[in-house]
């Protein structure tokens, strides 16, 4: 399987983050509602399914997403937004 890589989509485990953060769900957000936000905001190509859901396992798998009966959460790594450096006193 090869996948052809373009610029007119983020990376799937940016519109992952961004649908399941836009979204806020209680008690996670469905496959087929990411899928749908995904469709609707970003420009994808026709087989994105067959790559969504790789990425979806392998973010499980690193614990970037929790997954909760059929939906998904945002796990802790992605939760705590990077701080900003504080510059030095001098």
């Amino acid at each position: 399987l090869s996948i052809i890589f373009n610029d007119s989509h983020p990376s799937y485990g940016d519109m992952i983050k961004a649908a399941i953060s836009t979204l806020k769900e209680r008690s996670g957000t469905s496959l087929p509602a990411l899928k749908k936000y995904i469709e609707g905001n970003f420009n994808v190509p026709d087989n994105y399914n067959v790559v969504l859901k790789r990425v979806l396992k392998s973010m499980v798998s690193s614990g970037k997403l929790v997954k909760v009966k059929a939906s998904f959460k945002l796990g802790e790594a992605l939760k705590k937004a990077p701080k900003a450096k504080k510059p030095k006193a001098k």
